[in-house]
């Protein structure tokens, strides 16, 4: 149980992450109440170690302060799960889903083949995620490297263990299953935002999605081979409803709090259309 005290505290965005010559390796954000900040930064730090393998050269951990007048409570997306027999099936199942949300199908398949290449100068993972026109495909980022990371974004602290729960129900209760939605969530309320595709560069999880705000956080169970260490996300956009700097300024900068969750399917096997 929470105690009001808690509930009442000042919120701190507490972030970390982990690099090797510069390279991340290992990365995670909460936001708390002032009395959990100690605990959480200490537990996000152990995480660190551990993702990294103990190969970190620099372990970063900052809690900074929530003016409550930027605070945006939401609402995370449904859920749903496909099957697909490999990757390569998973690949076309994403640029299905995209061309569903309204994008461009020949951007949505260009984008898919973005990531598998690597979408950062010379065939290396960006850090963070391309912008892209929904209807030409024209990258919009103003770094190719380190494209925009997104950032300052959570479960509310008393919706925690519910959500755990729900998602657990499913067979989705690994931690980055609530932290990839989370992420997708704030990419949906972001201006000018249409849909998401991402598959993670750790080369032991192939699994990826689609997200839209139509149909929500889509799961695919296999978006690359184990092994392949290229990954990332593209976050496709009307660029007439909006300015970059206004994308940006959200994505990085906007503390969102979730305390609501859509409805969580369980896993199905991809049937594409017929007729």
């Amino acid at each position: 149980m929470i105690i009001s005290s808690t509930m009442d505290a000042p919120l701190f965005s507490v972030r970390m992450r982990a690099t090797l010559y510069g390279r991340h390796l290992a990365g995670a954000e909460r936001i708390v109440p002032l009395p959990e900040v100690r605990q959480v930064a200490s537990d996000l730090i152990s995480r660190a170690i551990a993702d990294a393998g103990g190969a970190a050269d620099d372990v970063y951990c900052q809690a900074e302060r929530i003016d409550p007048v930027t605070l945006c409570r939401a609402k995370l997306p449904d859920v749903s799960t496909w099957q697909v027999n490999d990757y390569l099936e998973g690949r076309a199942v994403a640029a299905e889903l995209l061309s569903r949300a309204g994008i461009n199908p020949d951007v949505a398949c260009r984008a898919v083949q973005l990531l598998a290449g690597g979408a950062g100068p010379g065939g290396t993972v960006m850090r963070g995620a391309v912008i892209m026109d929904s209807v030409t495909g024209e990258r919009l980022e103003r770094d190719p490297g380190r494209g925009v990371r997104v950032s300052r974004m959570d479960v509310a602290i008393e919706c925690r263990r519910d959500f755990e729960a729900r998602l657990h129900q499913v067979g989705l209760g690994h931690r980055r299953v609530l932290e990839a939605l989370v992420l997708a969530g704030k990419v949906l309320g972001a201006p000018g935002v249409i849909a998401e595709l991402c598959w993670s560069d750790d080369p032991e999880y192939p699994t990826g999605y689609v997200a839209d705000t139509a149909h929500g956080y889509q799961r695919i169970s296999a978006l690359k081979s184990v092994g392949d260490e290229r990954g990332g996300r593209v976050f496709f956009i009307n660029p007439c409803a909006f300015s970059i700097s206004e994308l940006t300024a959200y994505l990085e900068r906007k503390p969102v709090l979730f305390d609501s969750l859509g409805e969580i399917s369980p896993a199905a096997r991809w049937e594409p259309e017929r007729g």
